[in-house]
C-alpha cells in the first residue's frame, strides 16, 4: 500500500534536499522520478481559471508532468500559475526547478498559508489511459489542489489524475 501525505508537497525544500517525490518514495523503498511533458501558456479549463480567480480568457502557465514509481508512470500531474506570477521565471521554461516549483514560488513570496484539495474518483479517459499505461476504465483518484498565499491569493492549482490501486490519502489537520 502507498501512503500519500500533501505536506512535504507544500513546504520549501533545503538546499540540497530532493524533491517531495523523490523523498516519499525513497522512504517507502521505492524510486520515484518525474518526466516533464509540456510548460507552455495556455487558457486553464473552467474550473482551474476559477480556483485561481482568472478572467475566462486569462492565460496561464501550465506544466504537465508524468510521475513515475520503480519506472512505471503512477500520476499525471498538471500544475497552473497565473501568467503574471509565472512569467519570466523557471516554472515558465521546459526544464527541473532546483528545489521544486513550491521553493522557487517562496523565494518569490508565494508560501502556501492555504490548501484546497477536492478528492473525486472517476474511470480514466483514453488518452490518460494511454500514458499511464493502464486499461481505459480504470479506477483513478482526481485530487485538485488549489495553493493561497497568506493574504489569500491563489497562486497555483494543480490537478493530479493517479492511478487508485494502492493508494491511502493521508491527512492531518491542525486547528490554529
Amino acid at each position: 500500500m502507498w501512503i500519500v501525505s500533501s505536506l512535504p508537497y507544500l513546504s520549501p525544500r533545503q538546499e540540497g534536499q530532493a524533491d517531495a517525490w523523490t523523498e516519499e518514495a525513497a522512504q517507502a523503498g521505492r524510486v520515484g522520478t518525474q518526466r516533464l511533458r509540456e510548460v507552455s501558456v495556455a487558457v486553464p479549463p473552467p474550473d482551474v481559471g476559477s480556483a485561481l480567480r482568472l478572467d475566462p480568457e486569462a492565460p496561464a502557465v501550465v506544466r504537465r508532468r508524468t510521475m513515475l514509481l520503480d519506472g512505471q508512470p503512477v500520476e499525471l500531474t498538471d500544475s497552473w500559475y497565473p501568467a503574471e506570477i509565472a512569467g519570466g521565471t523557471a516554472l515558465a521554461a521546459m526544464g527541473k526547478i532546483k528545489g521544486g516549483a513550491v521553493t522557487l514560488l517562496a523565494s518569490l513570496g508565494h508560501s502556501v498559508h492555504e490548501a484546497r484539495e477536492d478528492i473525486s474518483f472517476r474511470a480514466a479517459t483514453a488518452d490518460e489511459a494511454t500514458t499511464l499505461g493502464v486499461p481505459v476504465e480504470t479506477p483513478v483518484i482526481v485530487l485538485s489542489r488549489t495553493c493561497l498565499n497568506a493574504k489569500g491569493m491563489a497562486f497555483e492549482a494543480s490537478v493530479m489524475v493517479m492511478l487508485a490501486e494502492g493508494r491511502h490519502l493521508r491527512y492531518r489537520l491542525i486547528a490554529s
